[in-house]
């Protein structure tokens, strides 16, 4: 699933390509919305909210997507031959004079009132990269879970937007502790330290065509996707095991000497999903 400084970057170029204009097409291939027509009027903004894409157009109307693990956004010239896949997976294109967005296996397309749109999104904890961020707000919904494992909180979107599989393992690996050590077990400093960490990574990359957590040149993240080969740090070989009860591929780096708490044994199972009455993670 697209991290949500990939969100933000597709909700740029949707937004260079659309915002100001007058919709000369518009396709809605879902069956709830095959009859719904946009076309002429004027897309206002395009705007992320975590890992949701809010395309509003005048008439008070948003169009809510979510990319999930194979959707995507493309954006053509009037002249360019579509290649994000075969037509049957279009599930949705907004035209305008000069450019038009099509959008590719999406798992979420919706039509809302733009007055309604926290239907779609008011769950969503503090956005990483958007205006409402708040980061005594993620500690505490990060302090409200101390019994679940920090990469699970971590990816739950109700304590803070934006985080996946790639800034999970990263933070982790930048915290020094494992993503099955229980957050209420983080040390005080680093639980404080976290959100903040988490926005200027966010920050760092949302401009970047390919991602960089370790500021070097050479290796651009210091974990995630590197197995086995050895540490940036230490030199021991990195770790990798599925996180979560295995619904989900959910692969998690780390390094077993520059992290110190639980982890699985090589050739583990997928260990138990966290749960809480109160909470139960999306």
């Amino acid at each position: 699933m697209p991290e949500g400084d990939t969100i933000w970057q597709a909700a740029r170029r949707l937004h260079d390509a659309l915002a100001g204009k007058v919709l000369t097409r518009s396709d809605l291939r879902v069956p709830a919305y095959a009859t719904a027509d946009l076309t002429g009027r004027t897309v206002l903004d395009v705007t992320a909210r975590g890992k949701h894409l809010l395309t509003r157009v005048e008439g008070g109307l948003t169009l809510h997507s979510h990319l999930r693990m194979d959707g995507a956004w493309k954006i053509y010239a009037n002249d360019q031959r579509w290649t994000g896949g075969p037509a049957h997976q279009i599930r949705a294109i907004l035209g305008a004079h000069d450019r038009t967005a099509v959008g590719y296996r999406l798992p979420v397309l919706e039509l809302l009132r733009t007055a309604d749109e926290q239907q779609a999104v008011g769950h969503l904890g503090p956005d990483l990269l958007g205006p409402d961020w708040d980061a005594e707000r993620a500690v505490a919904n990060l302090a409200a879970v101390p019994d679940c494992p920090l990469g699970e909180a971590l990816l739950d979107q109700r304590n803070l937007a934006g985080i996946g599989n790639v800034y999970k393992s990263e933070l982790c690996f930048l915290l020094g502790v494992t993503p099955w050590l229980p957050v209420g077990a983080l040390p005080a400093d680093r639980t404080a330290k976290l959100p903040e960490l988490a926005k200027k990574l966010l920050e760092a990359n949302r401009d970047r065509p390919v991602r960089n957590t370790t500021g070097r040149r050479g290796p651009g993240l210091f974990v995630y996707g590197r197995t086995p080969r050895p540490c940036l740090r230490c030199g021991t070989r990195i770790r990798v095991a599925d996180q979560g009860d295995g619904s989900r591929e959910r692969p998690t780096y780390w390094c077993p000497t520059c992290q110190t708490g639980p982890a699985p044994a090589p050739g583990s199972p997928p260990t138990q999903r966290w749960r809480s009455r109160s909470r139960i993670l999306p």
